[in-house]
């Protein structure tokens, strides 16, 4: 989430950008009000906003277009279409409200059944995976079956068990922040960890990303901190603390998406997936063996892709609620740290994506003297200020809009997630913290934005 900031003196020479102390949505001067033409409440048209009326909800979708206009049997299919699309949402709407409802009754045991199906067939990959590698072994060294032939047979197996093994994932090198070249950061996110009772992390990236994100990866399992420099900045200080505890609960929440034996057989599923996904040749082979033989590999393969695709999906469905009551509970512990209000403020800020892409449009546009050389040696004047004024920009009707069309359309900000609706759901009614648990002063904020100056340089290029 980006906020706009400005200069800031710090102990460090690096000007640091100001975090607002207030919520983002700062109202301009409200207009007239007008009449809703479907209910006649009052409703407030904003500049560079949509109009709509929170009574009936007049025009929160933007109108579709007729499909009188299209021939009958096209009509039909869109329409078809549209009822299917409608009932898929219903049936995902029906499935993580049950989740939701089971969270906030405090009944949801995050080891339940699904778990343990989960944690069976992850063990079923694992075992194809090995079956593979042990074939092919087996194979090279010429049982059962001698000959070159059986040894070729074993060379492609041992390679694909090599495409099928294990993946844990890289932890990312570029953008890395140091603990000397951050100590305030690092320490804010260790008070965090502490905090919560999870382990230290052990590197923090700085990416452009409108995102934050938290992984562990290799054998070492090294944990990984992301932080997206547009959604750092249109945050406060106490919404930031939030997104951090939100992002460290993930080592403690119970997440069995997160585990190495479920979460490297997921990865391995995908693998299969782009392993058996046939490559359809539309050109016509003169050789009607060769013709024959292309058919029947298509064919073979494309089953065994839809195979891999109904594994996928259970795979999902199985994660589905252990996955996302452990979203509610990352989000719970947000608000302990800091309080229900800065953990709402920090979700709802997510919802402003399209607006800053739209100032990112609107920067790139811009002339500027040098051209491109000028523009890859540093970032446009005003970038920042610019994301976070923004951010402050959006009304709360506007806001409210979003949340609405969050609950109309089952969106969330990705598919592992809630829908968001539900988690701002949630988060109202936690209830209130006396006194934060931890407070990101301004002073320690500013020394953390020095930290981060020389990455704002490096983003706003790649933004830019």
């Amino acid at each position: 989430m980006s906020t706009a900031e400005t200069p800031a003196a710090t102990a460090s020479a690096t000007p640091a950008p100001t975090i607002p102390t207030q919520a983002t949505s700062a109202t301009p001067t409200t207009p007239a009000a007008e009449r809703c033409p479907r209910c006649g409440a009052p409703v407030v048209p904003q500049e560079h906003f949509p109009t709509w009326c929170p009574s009936c909800e007049w025009n929160l979708l933007p109108p579709e277009p007729s499909l009188d206009s299209l021939p009958l049997r096209a009509r039909r299919r869109a329409e078809r279409e549209k009822r299917r699309e409608e009932k898929r949402r219903q049936e995902v709407r029906d499935r993580t409200e049950q989740v939701f409802r089971l969270v906030a009754e405090g009944g949801s045991d995050l080891q339940h059944s699904a778990s343990v199906g989960a944690f069976l067939l992850a063990g079923a990959v694992h075992l194809v995976s090995l079956a593979v590698l042990l074939t092919g072994v087996s194979l090279v060294v010429g049982w059962p079956l001698g000959g070159w032939p059986a040894r070729v047979l074993g060379v492609i197996a041992l390679a694909v068990a090599f495409l099928l093994r294990p993946r844990l994932g890289r932890p990312k090198r570029s953008g890395v922040l140091t603990r000397e070249a951050a100590p305030t950061l690092y320490g804010l996110v260790d008070l965090v960890s502490a905090e919560l009772g999870a382990p230290k992390v052990d590197s923090i990236v700085v990416t452009s990303a409108f995102n934050a994100s938290f992984g562990t990866y290799g054998l070492r399992r090294h944990r990984q901190l992301e932080i997206g420099l547009p959604l750092w900045t249109v945050l406060t200080r106490q919404q930031r603390v939030a997104v951090l505890g939100h992002e460290i609960g993930h080592c403690v929440n119970g997440d069995v998406r997160r585990r190495v034996w479920t979460g490297s057989a997921v990865r391995a599923l995908d693998e299969w997936y782009v392993l058996t996904y046939p490559a359809r040749d539309n050109e016509t082979s003169a050789n009607l063996v060769v013709a024959i033989a292309s058919a029947v590999t298509v064919l073979v393969l494309g089953a065994l892709n839809l195979g891999v695709r109904a594994l996928r999906r259970l795979m999902h469905r199985l994660h589905l609620r252990s996955g996302q009551a452990a979203e509610y509970r990352a989000d719970l512990m947000s608000a302990r740290l800091t309080s229900p209000r800065d953990a709402r403020g920090a979700l709802q800020a997510t919802l402003s994506e399209g607006t800053l892409d739209a100032v990112l449009t609107r920067q790139r546009a811009l002339p500027r003297a040098g051209g491109r050389a000028a523009r890859a040696a540093g970032p446009m004047p005003g970038l920042w200020e610019a994301l976070a004024e923004a951010a402050r920009s959006v009304p709360p009707t506007e806001v409210e809009r979003r949340v609405r069309l969050s609950e109309r359309e089952v969106s969330a900000t990705d598919v592992s997630h809630p829908p968001t609706y539900l988690r701002l759901r949630l988060l109202a009614s936690a209830p209130p913290a006396d006194r934060p648990t931890l407070v990101l002063d301004a002073g320690r904020n500013a020394l953390i934005e020095a930290e981060l100056a020389p990455s704002r340089s490096r983003v706003a290029a790649e933004l830019l």
